[in-house]
């Protein structure tokens, strides 16, 4: 009978990964600090707003780890914000890393913070490159996004720079996602 649970458990515990589809490395898991303070996010947001932190690429788990630390300082530290800026940030070796997460307001586009999530990658796309992992990791994002209930299904992808005046997410992103569905010019 115990087997019977465990394994059922089991079963329970992948079906749940399998159908949200992404792993996210937890704050904790990067080294992350705890938040000052959060606000709650509504679901069923009508939008993503993509973003670049401007500043350090990394490409193993440990560099975008410390990259991480670097932008959350920053952010917290310097800024006086209660945490990193973004809902989630994707790293060049393709993982996507737990900013402030589901369910709790970013800091990332002003007025749009209470209507979006923030997906920002770690490096400056006026010279770096998005590699095809950190694509596939920014697209299953936002669809597992849309199965969890936290965007419409019929959401609005913007590139910062469409919200505020910035040369955010950089050119590379910003000629990647004007083709991605979702985009709006």
């Amino acid at each position: 009978m115990v087997s019977k649970v465990a394994l059922l458990l089991a079963v329970l515990v992948c079906s749940q990964y399998m159908a949200q589809g992404v792993y996210v490395i937890s704050k904790g898991e990067w080294g992350g600090r705890a938040p000052s303070w959060t606000v709650a996010l509504g679901n069923y947001l009508g939008y993503a707003i993509i973003h670049h932190t401007a500043g350090s690429y990394c490409e193993t788990r440990s560099a975008c780890e410390a990259v991480l630390r670097s932008v959350q300082n920053y952010h917290m530290d310097s800024l006086g914000w209660p945490d990193i800026g973004y809902n989630f940030l994707i790293g060049g070796d393709g993982n996507v890393y737990e900013g402030r997460g589901w369910n709790r307001m970013g800091a990332h586009a002003a007025e749009w913070n209470p209507y979006s999530i923030g997906i920002s990658y770690l490096g400056n796309f006026n010279w770096d490159t998005l590699e095809p992992n950190m694509i596939a990791a920014a697209k299953n994002l936002l669809n597992d996004a849309v199965n969890r209930g936290q965007l419409s299904s019929g959401y609005i992808l913007y590139g910062h720079r469409q919200v505020s005046a910035t040369e955010c997410p950089g050119t590379h992103i910003w000629n990647e996602i004007r083709g991605w569905s979702h985009w709006s010019g």
